[in-house]
């Protein structure tokens, strides 16, 4: 039987984290990229349906990641609708440097439903982040992955320590909007 993760439309807002391009191009593949789109689409189709503001971050950085190029651009996969906000983020945690916080806060925003990539890397940063801030995070399983050869277990630690330091995860089919 699935346990319902209820969530506030009102209070939430969906985050999508550096589904960038080049990063689809690295050596070693993205670990379940397909699915993770899959789950990311499903995820803004709900948060479409409910008012969810939806949130695309974009790293940007001197190298494959650089602003106007084409690694830069979001994964042809994704469809942001024309109400979607992006941000554009320097730092790993996508509250640093950017207007995430005052985003959230100009719309009493209590909830983030956390996905994209890396996993270990500024999935883990925003989350905790989003922690220290006093939000309660929701890292959506499935919906976040990372480009390592030990992807598998990379993605099982980093969820289990991120569940311990406060983070809910939840899956696409746990996940309700009230």
């Amino acid at each position: 039987m699935i346990q319902f993760t209820a969530v506030p439309a009102n209070k939430t807002a969906l985050l999508i984290i550096d589904v960038q391009r080049a990063l689809f191009t690295r050596p070693t593949p993205v670990y379940k990229d397909k699915w993770m789109i899959e789950v990311i689409n499903s995820l803004v189709d709900l948060a479409h349906l409910y008012h969810v503001p939806v949130i695309y971050i974009q790293h940007s950085n001197q190298s494959i990641l650089k602003e106007g190029t084409d690694g830069f651009k979001l994964h042809p996969g994704l469809k942001p609708g024309p109400e979607d906000m992006k941000i554009i983020k320097k730092q790993g945690n996508a509250f640093q440097g950017t207007t995430l916080q005052s985003i959230m806060e100009s719309r009493g925003l209590e909830n983030l439903i956390v996905t994209g990539l890396v996993t270990q890397g500024c999935i883990r940063a925003t989350s905790l982040g989003g922690v220290e801030l006093g939000y309660n995070m929701f890292l959506v399983k499935g919906g976040h992955t990372n480009y390592n050869e030990d992807a598998p277990a990379i993605i099982e630690a980093h969820e289990e320590d991120l569940e311990n330091a406060g983070v809910k995860l939840v899956t696409i089919d746990e996940l309700a909007f009230s």
